[in-house]
């Protein structure tokens, strides 16, 4: 989920300008440094720089299904631009315990909250996700939202254990959903970017996988069965009949919404939760994808 947004990237792009904060190289000290400050390390990705925090210490439930923390326990920062003057964004996974002081906190630091909702219904423990944006040197922000994130169980520093062998049949889901991605163990994931048009914010052009990218989460829970979960960011035309392509396969919409405040063309993120056979899962998200662009 930027979120849940989360945790999740695939390799399908679509063209986009990107204008004044370009694609970024190969990591490189500042961003090296970015990660020290955060507690883990720089996650590859297409046109920015990902930090990902999984909240590994949450056992969450829906239903009765366990639900892996790639699948939508993910808090995130990323950063576009130079490091010396970035553009950040990311989501953090919050329990309703750690919201008013993260907020207070987020506000000390000067980091500005433009979204807090839930991905999720009916989880068990509820959890809240608060999107974040800041501009400055890009040390300093991953400095300041650290401090907030230090008020959180996040288990800190991030250990990335070594990628599983799928278990899940990856090469099913990214034939039916016509996009590439990864795969670890029982969680196949992709991510696509359907808005097409160039995405700005105070004037900056923003990288369309860090602001408006469409993450599909896939965790196959027993022989027969997935769950799936994600968001889909897409222009005000295409909610409605992405909302009635979700409905008539099963997936329940579980929230529309914003992640930012004053973009332009305005973006919303409709989130979902699907449940049944793999194959129909990824039948029904197909149709979604095909109605969103």
């Amino acid at each position: 989920m930027h979120s849940c947004r989360a945790v999740c990237l695939g390799l399908a792009l679509t063209a986009a300008v990107v204008g004044d904060l370009p694609a970024q190289p190969a990591a490189t000290a500042p961003w090296a440094e970015v990660g020290r400050r955060l507690q883990t390390t720089e996650t590859p990705s297409p046109g920015y720089h990902r930090y990902n925090l999984p909240r590994r210490d949450i056992t969450l439930m829906l239903g009765d299904v366990k639900v892996a923390a790639a699948l939508a326990l993910g808090s995130w920062a990323g950063f576009a631009g130079d490091a010396a003057k970035a553009m950040a964004m990311g989501d953090l996974v919050l329990l309703p315990s750690e919201l008013q002081p993260v907020l207070a906190e987020l506000a000390r630091q000067r980091i500005g909250v433009s979204a807090i909702h839930n991905h999720l219904v009916g989880e068990q423990p509820h959890l809240v996700y608060v999107h974040f944006e800041a501009m400055g040197d890009a040390i300093d922000v991953a400095t300041r939202l650290g401090k907030a994130i230090a008020l959180t169980a996040t288990p800190l520093p991030v250990t990335n254990p070594p990628p599983s062998a799928p278990t899940i049949d990856s090469a099913l889901v990214f034939r039916a959903l016509g996009l590439g991605g990864r795969a670890n163990g029982a969680i196949a994931q992709v991510t696509a970017v359907l808005v097409a048009t160039r995405v700005t914010l105070r004037g900056h052009s923003l990288p369309p996988m860090l602001a408006v990218a469409s993450p599909i989460n896939i965790q196959e829970i027993a022989v027969g069965r997935a769950v799936a979960t994600g968001d889909f960011a897409v222009l005000e035309r295409r909610v409605a009949p992405l909302l009635d392509a979700l409905a008539s396969n099963g997936i329940t919409a579980t929230a529309v919404h914003t992640h930012m405040i004053g973009e332009t063309p305005r973006v919303y993120f409709i989130h979902f939760w699907a449940d049944g056979p793999l194959t129909a899962v990824c039948a029904g998200l197909r149709a979604a994808l095909d109605a969103a662009r």
